[in-house]
């Protein structure tokens, strides 16, 4: 729910970061919708409207703003169980869950019925799932005019639409000026340039969230260095598996990210950036978490939930990292990636060569091939256990996932226990309140003998322990 007008516009005048992407002003004398951090003139408060989503505006008739570009907004996190529904199922919609699937497809992914779906997400964006749908991929295919050099083609099947003819005629209906126009404004790009910002709400502690990731970059997969964090990407499409590699580089005096992907994954766009966004959490408010962290924070940045570009990957590290230290567990997960993982071929940044190992390819080894890279036979069979639960479909692991069900699958897995379990919803479903209660950083921090007085000590950190968590791994170098 909105704000009082009167509230709406004070946000307005301030340029509050804190609304963006929850707050969005039509102008009805321009007939254009804005950003509330826009640095345009602001409008008389006579003549705005509000709308708590960018889908909403563009239903009353409002086209967006080519200045604050609506589509770079933040998106947000919800509290309640309906708002934590609605935001699953737009997160999906953007990642195109709802071109597969539909909306009954959506709504059995965050486990609910179609109707109750419709009815929060309504109640938390002011539109329907379908609506949302249309005005995202408007918004992408907006993005990728403007950000990129792909042919009108390739933009219009990346967003979603099945013909050209639908694109331009949606596009033009919809913002009053066709592709072209808006291509000619935004000026040439590059053409192997694939360059695009996402924004977040400040403040974010940029520097502990690359530490976090540096050090447990996995050699010749991941590389953190000058403030960018690089990897190799295999993403499926369809019958398909895309193979490359994307960068990404805070920009904080600007509150943005920039994200470059190499040409190779042009197809699976739109689910790459939501899973960048997932990964650095780039939806967080913190003001909402602060309450949760340890009263050592002080005053600095709430620690972002660092999550996982790839589950399976994440997770085989929680069962290497099993009371190893983060230094060992890197070393043997890199032995790996170099035994089992494939060449990446083509130009790739430097310290980028290798794809980590596919589930299917860990799934079909012998247990001894595993082990013979210094990792427990109780631990290698676990590994396989896991790589075939994914490639038989009884285990996904991807934010949004079921929580309950994903813990109780990894769970059945022999060598997989609590600890590594809340490891992996907290990183690979970006789960925010998962707590390895059995950790032995926690344990002492919480001064706590066992994992049951560790969650019962823990409730205040409630629903946002897995921030508690990160925060106190961060400030003391745990080895996780």
């Amino acid at each position: 729910m909105l704000p009082d007008p009167d509230a709406c516009y004070a946000a307005l005048l301030a340029h509050d970061a804190r609304f963006d992407g929850r707050l969005y002003v039509g102008v009805r004398s321009t007939g254009v919708y804005c950003r509330p951090v826009c640095r345009v003139r602001t409008p008389k408060a006579g003549n705005c409207r509000f709308f708590s989503s960018a889908a909403a505006a563009e239903r009353h008739g409002f086209r967006p703003c080519l200045r604050c570009r609506p589509e770079l907004a933040p998106g947000r996190a919800g509290i309640d169980i309906g708002s934590r529904l609605a935001q699953g199922a737009a997160r999906l919609i953007e990642a195109g869950e709802l071109d597969r699937g539909g909306v009954e497809g959506v709504a059995a992914r965050v486990g609910t019925s179609s109707r109750h779906l419709r009815r929060v997400f309504n109640a938390e964006f002011g539109v329907t799932p379908l609506e949302y749908a249309q005005t995202h991929r408007l918004l992408l295919a907006k993005r990728l005019l403007t950000d990129t050099a792909l042919p009108t083609t390739e933009i219009a099947a990346a967003s979603g639409f099945n013909s050209l003819r639908r694109f331009n005629a949606a596009f033009r209906e919809r913002y009053r000026f066709s592709p072209t126009q808006l291509r000619a404004r935004a000026g040439a790009r590059p053409e192997a340039a694939m360059r695009f910002r996402l924004a977040y709400r400040p403040p974010c502690d940029w520097q502990r969230s690359l530490a976090f990731l540096a050090a447990r970059a996995i050699e010749r997969v991941e590389t953190v260095a000058a403030g960018t964090y690089r990897r190799t990407v295999r993403w499926p499409d369809g019958a398909q598996e895309l193979r490359g590699w994307l960068a990404v580089r805070p920009m904080p005096s600007r509150a943005l990210v920039e994200v470059e992907l190499s040409a190779s994954l042009a197809a699976a766009i739109p689910p790459i950036l939501r899973r960048i966004r997932d990964v650095f959490d780039l939806d967080c408010e913190p003001g909402q978490v602060r309450s949760a962290l340890p009263e050592r924070s002080g005053e600095r940045a709430p620690m972002r939930l660092v999550g996982a570009f790839d589950g399976f990957e994440l997770a085989v590290r929680g069962i290497v990292g099993q009371q190893v230290s983060v230094k060992a567990a890197r070393t043997v997960v890199a032995r790996l990636a170099e035994r089992f993982g494939d060449p990446l071929d083509g130009a790739v940044p430097a310290g980028l060569e290798r794809l980590f190992p596919a589930p299917a390819t860990i799934a079909a080894l012998d247990v001894a091939a595993i082990a013979e890279l210094g990792i427990l036979g109780r631990r290698a069979e676990a590994i396989r256990a896991l790589a075939r639960a994914i490639v038989e479909g009884r285990l996904v692991l991807e934010p949004r996932a079921p929580v309950d069900a994903t813990i109780a699958a990894l769970q059945a897995i022999p060598g997989i226990g609590d600890w590594t379990a809340q490891y992996v919803v907290m990183r690979a479903l970006c789960w925010p309140d998962a707590f390895p209660a059995g950790d032995l950083a926690v344990l002492r921090a919480l001064g706590a003998r066992t994992p049951a007085q560790a969650r019962e000590r823990a409730r205040k950190w409630q629903p946002w322990r897995a921030y508690a968590v990160m925060d106190l791994w961060a400030s003391i170098g745990a080895t996780t």
